[in-house]
């Protein structure tokens, strides 16, 4: 990463990781859950405030709340506020809004666009979803089945900012029948 081995990344903090379930301990309250890392990790370093982290994905009023009595959606910003804790240079997303509902999951879309557009932070996101991939990246990369491989490669042709109302574009459908037919020849599925 960078140049670094993994464990070298990760002693420096390079990176952050929300993951699908965003594993927050039920005890603590949403700031003790954001707060976290900075008690895990040895040695001071850089970090963001837990509470501008907080505002930033929109949970400043759930600062003391339990996790239970958030919605799922709530539970993933709250997870994401934790991964940019200690302000890492790169965020790794593993199917973070894949339990979501569709409406909710778009509306995390438009969130994570949002947040990145404040933090600038680099993003590498694995989603199922063609077209919340094209929504979100710059570049999409398609994997090939087992062994995974890199198969093909879209750059993502739509200025920013992007809204609910890039997703009936022109461009936003074109580039999603693009990935969609790399993805389709990476598996060897054949159409009509």
């Amino acid at each position: 990463m960078g140049g670094e081995p993994p464990a070298s990344a990760r002693r420096h903090r390079s990176f952050g990781v929300v993951f699908q379930d965003p594993v927050l301990l039920p005890w603590l309250d949403v700031l003790a859950n954001v707060r976290l890392p900075l008690e895990v990790v040895a040695g001071g370093g850089e970090s963001a405030d837990p509470s501008a982290l907080l505002e930033l994905v929109g949970l400043q009023r759930f600062a003391h709340a339990r996790t239970w009595q958030l919605s799922g959606g709530m539970r993933q910003r709250a997870a994401i506020a934790r991964a940019l804790i200690l302000r890492p240079r790169i965020l790794l997303l593993d199917e973070p809004f894949g339990a979501l509902d569709e409406i909710t999951r778009q509306r995390m879309n438009v969130e994570l666009l949002r947040i990145w557009g404040e933090r600038r932070t680099a993003a590498l996101m694995v989603t199922h979803s063609i077209a919340e991939a094209v929504f979100l990246a710059d570049r999409v990369l398609v994997m090939s089945p087992q062994p995974g491989r890199i198969v093909a490669e879209e750059r993502v042709p739509l200025s920013r900012p992007r809204t609910f109302d890039t997703l009936s574009s022109p461009d936003f459908l074109a580039c999603v029948s693009r990935v969609t037919k790399s993805l389709l020849n990476a598996v060897g599925a054949t159409g009509p």
